[in-house]
Formats: structure tokens, C-alpha cells, sequence
């Protein structure tokens, strides 16, 4: 059946395709899945290193669990607004695209692992986990013999998963939350080329307008982190009844924020937390409600004639259940000194590969033939640092880990051992 909520505006790939069985948003969500970017985030850091233990969740799976969820909020949408019906809805192959590509670009060793590459590709455009994530899919994510190419995403697609809107060049020293200066082609391309109006200015304002889909994604995103985030902090040993009642007592809460860390403290007493977590994912997701826009996109696309509204509780709900977990989990000595290692870890190998390639006539191979190949035609220093930071935003956990062993550590390794 044909869904004239989406146009041939939103179906638009970057490059022209021939139709197959399959829609324009299937083929995009099937290029995704099939595809060692995806497969990757299995051993990328989520709250805890990848391998730690096989119970914890990995980037891989929180962005199963984050598809799962935007396919079904779209699904209740689908069901329950009135302005949506059968041959005139929310596409859930789209949806479940962009929350399963959100975080493909995001490095190993999680947050502390993006802030580092930021502060050491501040002279050559900074590094962004958003901006890689629409760079893989525009432009690098396949490899071809020596030549790289994107997903040919949709426009739909393409701006689901942009959560951000405001180019590196338009804030002073942004510590994150840009696009990078050479995709403004592909801002463009979202927008039809029309200017952003006064009201949306770089930053917040701008950074706020979002298609309907990426709305959705990031919703669910903020429910699987919040939720499942805590389930995974309490197996750890970080969320405990102990440390949630300090928690609570030392700060200035209200009744709805007791209420909720009291239910917390009553699931964690009966062992139900996990439980209790899942079913608050169906809250979150009936929390959702398809309200209509006016904005200078809605006449060229239904993704921006409406937009997403969430129930105030909820909102305020998950925030603060994202709140505990970045205070009594995240900023706890021992993740904070697991992301330090990463994070230094990360700077001894792009220091070693920036003085190799840009501070020498003669540098040693230190990348594949074909990334090298890629560093030779590269035609700026700007353009060398990118595919150099390209090689490290795509590693795992484990591979940077042994690429540093490799590099630095005189008793690791053999010119026989595969890295």
C-alpha cells in the first residue's frame, strides 16, 4: 500500500536509484544492518567497557532496544492520532533506520572517547558523534576496493538522524552539538536550500528544529539510555538501595522526583527492577502525542507539519532517572577512571599518527594501503587529520586497545599477529 504521508521530497536519495521490491526506506534501513559500522558497536562502549560482562549492554544492543522503541511509539502514533490512518502514516522502516544508525558515529570508550578526539580535532574542524554518524552515511561507511562511498540515504532518512543543525563554524569554540563545516551540502540538501528564518539562529534555537522521525528516535534514545542504563548500573553494583537514598537525601527534590527514586528503592528491595524499568518503556512510549507545526518546512513535508509532544511527567521523569545515573554512575571514580584510560589511550594514538603523516616527508606505514592511499590524495592538512580521526572513530574498544599496545607497549605484539 502507498503512504502518501512521505513525497517524492522525502524519498529522495542523494544519488538516483532504480526501485526494487523493496521501499526507499527498507533498501536504507537493509544497507544499514548489513554493514561493519553497525556490526561494530557490539564491542563500542555503552555505560561499561564491551566485554566486561556479556549481560551489559553494548552500543549495539541499546540501539536495538532504541529501534524497538521508536518503531513502537510510531506504531501507537499509527493507531491512536487522529490525523494519521492507513495509506497516511509514520513509516516504521524509517523510524527504525535512524534510531538504529544514531549512534554509529560515536567512537570507542563512549563519551570520554568523543570529548577527547573534540579537544584534539579543535584545529581541523573539531569531532562530533552526530556530524560522523551523517559523514558515515553520506559518504564513508562502504568500502569499495580503495575508494570509500555512503548509505545514498534518503532525505528523510538523512534527517532523522540529524539532531543537529548548527555548523562548527557558526559557534565559538563549540564543545559539541555541530555538523561539520564541509556538510553544509547536506544541510542544504535536508532543507531545499532554503535559509533557516531569523528565529532558528545557530545553537539551541536551531539545534532544536527536528523532523518528525528524528523527534521520535531521540525520545526513544532518551528512554532506552535513562531505563536501561540504571537495570545495568544496579546489576553492576552502582545503583543500590544505599546509594539512592544518599542520593535523594542530599538533594532538594519534590514529591514527584521522591516518589519516583522511592519506587526505584521499593524495586531494587524486591529484586523487580528490570521488570519495573520494562514496563516504564510502555509509559514512556503512550507518553507520545502527534501535534501539528507551522514552520518554514511544513509545506514541503508532513515531517515537519507535525511534530512530537511528550506528556510533561514523563519528560520530567526521565530526566531525572538520567540525572541519578549521570551523577551515582557516570561521575563515579571508577568509570571516570576507566573513560580517563580510554581517553588517554585515544590521544597517544592520533599524536602518533598526526606526527607520522603530517610532521614527516617520509612517514612509516602506519595505516592500511588504502588509508594511506586516502591520506596521499587528501589535499589539506585539515583533510589528513579527518581520515586519521576517521580510523579511530571507527575502532572498537578492543581494537584501539590493542592498536595502543601495539604502538607503546615494547613487550606486545608480533609482525605475524593480526590486529
Amino acid at each position: 500500500m502507498s503512504n502518501a504521508f512521505y513525497n517524492d521530497f522525502d524519498r529522495t536519495e542523494l544519488e538516483p536509484h532504480d526501485p526494487d521490491y523493496r521501499s526507499v526506506f527498507q533498501r536504507g534501513k537493509d544497507r544499514l544492518i548489513h554493514n561493519s559500522a553497525f556490526r561494530r558497536l557490539q564491542a563500542k562502549t555503552q555505560v561499561f567497557l564491551s566485554g566486561e560482562y556479556d549481560f551489559y549492554r553494548t552500543r549495539l544492543t541499546h540501539s536495538i532496544e532504541v529501534s524497538q522503541i521508536a518503531g513502537s511509539i510510531a506504531r501507537s502514533l499509527n493507531a491512536e492520532a487522529p490525523h494519521l490512518r492507513p495509506g497516511f502514516h509514520i513509516d516504521t522502516a524509517l523510524v527504525e533506520s535512524c534510531a538504529l544508525a544514531h549512534d554509529i558515529g560515536h567512537p570507542p570508550f563512549g563519551h570520554a572517547g568523543e570529548a577527547t578526539l573534540h579537544r584534539l580535532m579543535k584545529p581541523w574542524g573539531g569531532f562530533e558523534g552526530n556530524a560522523q554518524t551523517l559523514r558515515l552515511i553520506t559518504r564513508i561507511i562502504f568500502t569499495s576496493g580503495r575508494s570509500r562511498r555512503g548509505l545514498n540515504p534518503t532525505r528523510a532518512f538523512m534527517d532523522g538522524v540529524l539532531k543537529y543543525k548548527t555548523l562548527f563554524r557558526e559557534w565559538d569554540d563549540p564543545h559539541n552539538h555541530f555538523l561539520y563545516d564541509d556538510q553544509q551540502q547536506y544541510l542544504e540538501f535536508v532543507c531545499e536550500g532554503r535559509p533557516f528564518p531569523d528565529d532558528l539562529a545557530p545553537g539551541k534555537p536551531r539545534n532544536g528544529f527536528r523532523s518528525l522521525e528524528c523527534e521520535i528516535m531521540d525520545w526513544a534514545d532518551d528512554t532506552a539510555y535513562s531505563l536501561n542504563d540504571l537495570v545495568d548500573s544496579a546489576n553492576a553494583g552502582f545503583v543500590t538501595i544505599d546509594a539512592l537514598q544518599r542520593w535523594a537525601a542530599a538533594r532538594d527534590l519534590d514529591r514527584d522526583d521522591e516518589r519516583a527514586v522511592e519506587g526505584l528503592i521499593d524495586a531494587l528491595a524486591g529484586n523487580e527492577l528490570e521488570r519495573v524499568m520494562n514496563r516504564r518503556i510502555g509509559t514512556f512510549v503512550g507518553a507520545c502525542t502527534l501535534v501539528e507545526r507551522d514552520n518554514f518546512l511544513a509545506d514541503l513535508t508532513n515531517r515537519y507539519r507535525f511534530g512530537l509532544a511528550i506528556d510533561p511527567a514523563a519528560a520530567k521523569e526521565q530526566k531525572l532517572y538520567a540525572r541519578l545515573a549521570r551523577e551515582v554512575v557516570f561521575q563515579s571514580p571508577q568509570v571516570c577512571q576507566l573513560e580517563h584510560k580510554g581517553g588517554f589511550m585515544l590521544e597517544r594514538i592520533f599524536g602518533a599518527l598526526i606526527d607520522n603523516y603530517l610532521g614527516s616527508d617520509r612517514p612509516q606505514a602506519l595505516l592500511s594501503a588504502a588509508l594511506a592511499q586516502e591520506m596521499d590524495a587528501a589535499e589539506t592538512e585539515a583533510r589528513k587529520a579527518r581520515v586519521i580521526c576517521d580510523y579511530l572513530a571507527n575502532m572498537t574498544d578492543g581494537f584501539a586497545s590493542r592498536i595502543y599496545k601495539r604502538l607503546f607497549d615494547p613487550d606486545y605484539g608480533s609482525i605475524v599477529d593480526l590486529v
